[in-house]
């Protein structure tokens, strides 16, 4: 009886530990983890779910940076995503982060400005959802610029 009641223990301080980032701008842990993940050449990362992240990762997917991702319901959700590598090189080749919680950048569709000559995009959250720079001027949107990859 002892034996059950430690792994419920166990069970509960591990879920309370994999639910920790739990932040406000939680998108940051997940860029981090799929740069890292890039770097050291992983298939795959894993990510606390949240609709946020499933939001950035569905345009992450449009764009080619990332292959797949799906969501597991484990007691709590998380978010499995397959990397893309293009021969051996990886599909990233850097991401800066522009809006952090303390410094958040707002701009408007008028100040957005190519990235890397075109061959990278400007990440924005927008009244409209997760727009790229491109879509955001045509759309004539502006919003929290999150961050710019390439």
């Amino acid at each position: 009886m002892p034996q059950q009641e430690r792994s419920k223990a166990t069970e509960r301080l591990l879920r309370k530990l994999l639910k920790r980032p739990n932040m406000e701008n939680s998108f940051i842990d997940l860029i981090i983890r799929i740069k890292n993940g890039y770097m050291s050449r992983k298939d795959s990362v894993v990510s606390p779910h949240s609709n946020f992240k499933e939001a950035i990762l569905i345009k992450l997917k449009e764009l080619g940076y990332i292959k797949d991702y799906s969501v597991t319901n484990n007691g709590f959700k998380k978010i499995n995503i397959l990397l893309l590598f293009k021969g051996k090189a990886p599909a990233i080749t850097d991401i800066k982060i522009c809006s952090t919680p303390g410094k958040r950048v707002y701009i408007s569709y008028k100040q957005l400005k190519p990235v890397i000559n075109n061959l990278g995009y400007s990440i924005l959250s927008t009244a409209k959802g997760i727009l790229t720079n491109k879509e955001a001027k045509k759309q004539k949107v502006g919003g929290e610029l999150l961050f710019n990859i390439w």
